[in-house]
C-alpha cells in the first residue's frame, strides 16, 4: 500500500520542500503527479522572476518533464540541441557528436533558458497544486528533529503581510534550497562553504544574428581556459535573431584584479565562503565582459566568433566554480535533499538541472512506494546517492571535456587531424563512460521513465 492511498496518520501527509528553483518545483509536480495532495513549497526569494542564463537538459531529464505533461510548453521556448562540437583553442575540431533525437534517443536533449524552464514549472505548480502551493518571501534557515522523527522548521519571513520568523512541524522535509542549501547545514553542521578550485565562471546571454552563431553547440579551450556556446531558442524578428548562452572559465589572475571577490590565489582546493572574510564575495557579480575578453580574441570555430558573441551582451557575471564534496548521508528521519543542496558538481556535461529533475521523480517515487516516509526517504538515497557521487567526481575529472585537455597535452600547438592525436575509440570511450555514469546513455533513457506511480482507482 503506497502512502498516499494509506493516508500517514489518517490524512494526507503535509510535504514541506526548500527552495522554488528547478529541483524544488520539480520535486512539487512530481509529488503530485504521484498522488500526494498536501505540499507546500518555500522560496526565499519575493517572486519568481526570469533570472539566470542557459542551460541543457539531456533526454533523461526530458524524458521525465514529459512523463509530467510539460514538454510542449517547455518546447515553445527552447531549441532541441542536434550538434556537440570540442574543439582545441587553435581552432582545430576534435569531435563532433549527434545529441538527442539524432543520437537515437526517444526524447531530445534542450537547450533552454533556466528562466523559461522555471517559468513553465512555476506555472504548473500553480495550476495543479494551487498558488497557495507556492510560497515566496519564505527562507528555511534551521531544520531540527521531533521525537516522533518529523523535522521543526525554522522560517523567516521576508516580505508580504506578514514579517518576522514562525516555525512549521511538517510530515516530510525536502531539502531543494541550493548549494547553499540551509536544510543541509542543519543536517550537517560544521560543513563549511563550497570549495573553490581556483577557477572563475562567467556567464551571460547574447541575442545575434541565427547565421552567425550556428545549429550547434561548442565547447573548446585548452587546459588552462575553456569557453561554451550554444544559441537556445528560435529564431525571431525581422533580424532572424536567437538568444545565444556562454559560459567561459579560466583560472583567477588577483594581481590582475580577477576574483578579488572571491579570494587570493587559484590553488586547488581553495575554500571559498569559509570563515575567512577575505575569501568571502559575491555569487552572482555584474561585471563588463572587457574584464575578461581579452582572454578570447580570436577564438573562432567554424564561423562562430566567441569575441562577437561577447560583445553581443546585456550583461555578464562572474562566479567561483565550486561545487559540494559528496555526502556520505542525504536523509535523516524525514528530511532528505535534491538537486544542488544534495550533489552541486561543476558546470560539466549538463548535468546540474537534469540530474535535478530526475532526484525530484526518483523521491516521488520512492514516497509513493513507502507506507513509512522516512523508509522511503532512505529508498530514494539509496538509488540515487551512489550514481550522484560517481557523477560528481567524473566532474571534477573534467567529465567529457577531458578531451580537449587530452589534445592540448599530445598537440599544444594545435593539429591536421585530431586521429594522429587522439584515436576515433578514445575519444567514443571517454563519452560512452561518462553517459554509463550519469545513467543517460541511449539504451538506459529509452526504456522509458522507471519512475511512473500507479495511482489507486476511485470508486
Amino acid at each position: 500500500m503506497s502512502l498516499h492511498a494509506s493516508s500517514l496518520y489518517g490524512r494526507s501527509p503535509h510535504i514541506v520542500i526548500a527552495g522554488g528553483g528547478i529541483a524544488g518545483l520539480t520535486t512539487a509536480l512530481s509529488l503530485h503527479a504521484a498522488g500526494f495532495e498536501r505540499i507546500t513549497v518555500v522560496e526565499a526569494a519575493a517572486a519568481i522572476r526570469p533570472v539566470g542564463a542557459g542551460l541543457n537538459l539531456m533526454p533523461n531529464a526530458v524524458r521525465e518533464l514529459d512523463a509530467l505533461g510539460l514538454l510542449d510548453a517547455l518546447e515553445a521556448g527552447a531549441l532541441p540541441t542536434r550538434e556537440l562540437r570540442y574543439y582545441h583553442r587553435s581552432g582545430g575540431l576534435i569531435s563532433r557528436e549527434p545529441r538527442g533525437l539524432g543520437a537515437g534517443y526517444r526524447w531530445p536533449q534542450l537547450s533552454v533558458h533556466r528562466a523559461h524552464l522555471q517559468q513553465v514549472l512555476a506555472g504548473a505548480v500553480r495550476a495543479r497544486l494551487g498558488a497557495a502551493a507556492l510560497v515566496t518571501g519564505v527562507r528555511v534557515t534551521g531544520v531540527e528533529p521531533l521525537p516522533d522523527g518529523r523535522p521543526r522548521l525554522r522560517l523567516e519571513h521576508r516580505s508580504g503581510a506578514v514579517r518576522g520568523r514562525a516555525s512549521l512541524e511538517p510530515d516530510v522535509l525536502v531539502g531543494a534550497d541550493g548549494i547553499r542549501s540551509a536544510v543541509r547545514a542543519a543536517l550537517h553542521p560544521g560543513e563549511g562553504g563550497p570549495p573553490w578550485n581556483g577557477m572563475l565562471v562567467w556567464r551571460g546571454v547574447s541575442r545575434m544574428p541565427a547565421r552567425a552563431v550556428g545549429s550547434f553547440m561548442l565547447i573548446a579551450g585548452d587546459d588552462r581556459q575553456k569557453a561554451v556556446v550554444y544559441p537556445m531558442g528560435r529564431p525571431t524578428g525581422p533580424g532572424r535573431e536567437v538568444l545565444v548562452n556562454w559560459a567561459l572559465a579560466r583560472p583567477a589572475e588577483p594581481d590582475r584584479g580577477e576574483g578579488s571577490g572571491f579570494g587570493s590565489g587559484s590553488g586547488s582546493g581553495a575554500a571559498f565562503g569559509c570563515g575567512d572574510e577575505r575569501l568571502r564575495g559575491d555569487w552572482d557579480r555584474s561585471v563588463p565582459v572587457e574584464t575578461f575578453l581579452r582572454h578570447y580574441e580570436g577564438w573562432e570555430f567554424d564561423g562562430v566568433s566567441v569575441p562577437d558573441v561577447l560583445r553581443a551582451a546585456d550583461s555578464a557575471h562572474e562566479y567561483p566554480m565550486v561545487d559540494r564534496e559528496p555526502l556520505d548521508r542525504w536523509t535523516h528521519g524525514r528530511t532528505t535533499l535534491v538537486g544542488d543542496a544534495a550533489h552541486a558538481m561543476y558546470p560539466t556535461g549538463s548535468n546540474g538541472a537534469t540530474q535535478a529533475v530526475v532526484d525530484a521523480r526518483a523521491l516521488a517515487h520512492a514516497l509513493a512506494r513507502h507506507d513509512d516516509p522516512a523508509e522511503g526517504l532512505a529508498a530514494y538515497e539509496s538509488a540515487r546517492r551512489p550514481a550522484m557521487t560517481a557523477l560528481q567526481r567524473a566532474n571534477r575529472r573534467l567529465g567529457p571535456e577531458v578531451v580537449i585537455n587530452l589534445a592540448h597535452e599530445r598537440a599544444p600547438h594545435g593539429f591536421t587531424d585530431i586521429h594522429d592525436v587522439l584515436p576515433a575509440e578514445e575519444l567514443a570511450a571517454v563519452a560512452r563512460r561518462y553517459a554509463a555514469t550519469g545513467a543517460f546513455d541511449p539504451d538506459t533513457v529509452n526504456q522509458g521513465s522507471p519512475y511512473e506511480v500507479p495511482l489507486p482507482a476511485i470508486g
